[in-house]
């Protein structure tokens, strides 16, 4: 029976809706890519999948572009058992191979995962990095003690609100004085991180803080739980390709002609 309108759906007709969508999927996958884009944002969603053993997350890893007028589309996405080099190299490569191949890109966003910070290094080396900024804070203060909280906090965001690359540095250093002794691994990892962390200081300030998160494919995945909540689980991996296919081609469909004036005003 049809959830949306309460009538009977023949197997016959759910049969060539199916084949149908699968075809779109599969032209989708396999679509010409032109060489145009400015900024490439990778995250992964994870999902859940009803498997004969049980149920089961699937991640899926997603490429969101912007070009430099400020169009963005929603690239490919990939299912994976995880966020592995191996799995985002797989990913990058297709993105590579379909016409992708980075003459103009010159920023690439992610969250931060070591597996995808690597497989860009393989793929795309001569591309700028940007670690998200919302995922080390996150990671910072998720180690912190509760009472210097707001304390680590705001010294951390003192490096990326800075007015330019010099200051955030300088910023970065008052942070290692101040808190090296009592959390000397945060320290040691924000000091080896820092560089792809600083980044979106090399281009236009009015895009400053538009490149240094994931939050614009993060938006995304919003929808995507939003709309796949009420089905509980898929149930096999074919169902979420087809899900997400659908949600992926409606955002597209709609920023055709709608484009982020932040982006518009670097054209």
């Amino acid at each position: 029976m049809s959830i949306l309108t309460g009538e009977v759906v023949s197997p016959q007709t759910v049969s060539k809706l199916t084949r149908s969508l699968d075809c779109l999927v599969k032209k989708f996958h396999e679509a010409r890519i032109q060489d145009e884009w400015a900024y490439l944002f990778l995250d992964g969603v994870s999902l859940r999948v009803r498997r004969p053993s049980g149920r089961k997350r699937v991640q899926m890893l997603v490429a969101y572009g912007v070009r430099a007028d400020g169009h963005r589309q929603l690239l490919a996405f990939m299912r994976s058992q995880g966020e592995s080099q191996y799995s985002w190299e797989g990913l990058l490569q297709d993105l590579y191979n379909r016409g992708l191949v980075g003459e103009n890109l010159k920023l690439i966003i992610t969250d931060g995962c070591p597996g995808l910070a690597a497989a860009i290094q393989t793929v795309y080396p001569r591309v700028l990095h940007q670690r998200c900024w919302v995922h080390k804070m996150r990671n910072i203060l998720g180690k912190v003690r509760r009472r210097d909280h707001d304390a680590v906090k705001a010294d951390a965001q003192a490096i990326y609100l800075a007015q330019d690359k010099k200051l955030a540095q300088a910023a970065f250093h008052r942070f290692q004085r101040r808190w090296q002794d009592h959390y000397p691994t945060i320290v040691r990892q924000l000091m080896k991180d820092l560089p792809d962390l600083l980044s979106f200081f090399s281009f236009p300030r009015f895009l400053w803080r538009k490149l240094r998160t994931t939050n614009i494919i993060e938006r995304c995945f919003v929808e995507v739980r939003r709309r796949t909540r009420p089905m509980v689980c898929f149930v096999n991996v074919h169902s979420v390709d087809r899900i997400i296919y659908a949600i992926f081609n409606r955002f597209n469909e709609d920023w055709k002609n709608h484009t982020p004036k932040v982006f518009t005003q670097a054209a």
